[in-house]
């Protein structure tokens, strides 16, 4: 017994992966690509992926945001979690890895509850909450630059319904947060991410270590 989270060490992650993942055929081979490719550690990890489709099924989601969508790993994992009317805005700023996840959502037989807007996410969002999406949407990922952190989750707020859930990846950034000697960019901007997440009254918070690090924020009813 601990009281505290386990350490994974090899063996006992390859236990975990063994014993809980199911992992799709589609996602597989989209791992399998996506891990030669040169910017391979910007996707998640695939249990990571299995937990985000739990939780959307866990919130009954419909309607859905991601910040940041890479190869396609995370959009396809949620998109299959969701209904047949289900839908998921993707943004994203790459026509060439956003390519690849196309292709992942056409195999998974998708792509119809996709909806891939590229270009700056602060552009994106804000086109959103102009076209009536405030309060509308039940579910939010955020996986992209760092320093951006804090405004993109103040505007999926906004875009979520009260009991709507935020997911962001890489919160405890392989560790850096809790190295002081650390002040690089990205490290600061997810401490101060870190920092005002944990303080929002607005949510229910939880900062949990799976992949890299994800928080969940859950919206209050105002």
């Amino acid at each position: 017994m601990s009281a505290r989270t386990l350490p994974l060490t090899e063996p006992l992650y390859k236990y975990l992966l063994e014993h809980s993942l199911r992992e799709p055929p589609v996602l597989a081979r989209l791992r399998d690509e996506t891990q030669r490719m040169p910017q391979a550690s910007m996707q998640i990890a695939p249990e990571q992926g299995q937990f985000l489709a739990l939780l959307v099924r866990l919130a009954g989601a419909r309607r859905c945001l991601e910040v940041g969508t890479f190869t396609g790993y995370s959009s396809t994992a949620v998109a299959l979690a969701l209904p047949a009317d289900g839908r998921i805005v993707c943004m994203d700023v790459s026509e060439e890895y956003t390519a690849r996840a196309r292709r992942a959502w056409d195999e998974a037989g998708v792509a119809g509850k996709i909806e891939l807007r590229l270009g700056p996410a602060r552009e994106s969002l804000a086109a959103l909450a102009d076209e009536g999406g405030a309060g509308r949407y039940d579910f939010a990922f955020i996986d992209a630059d760092k320093g951006n952190y804090v405004h993109y989750y103040e505007a999926a707020l906004a875009l979520l319904r009260p009991g709507g859930l935020i997911a962001v990846d890489n919160t405890l950034w392989n560790g850096a947060v809790a190295d002081p000697a650390d002040d690089s960019d990205d490290t600061v901007a997810i401490r101060a991410f870190n920092d005002a997440v944990h303080g929002d009254e607005r949510v229910d918070v939880s900062l949990v270590p799976i992949g890299d690090g994800l928080t969940l924020a859950r919206k209050r009813a105002s």
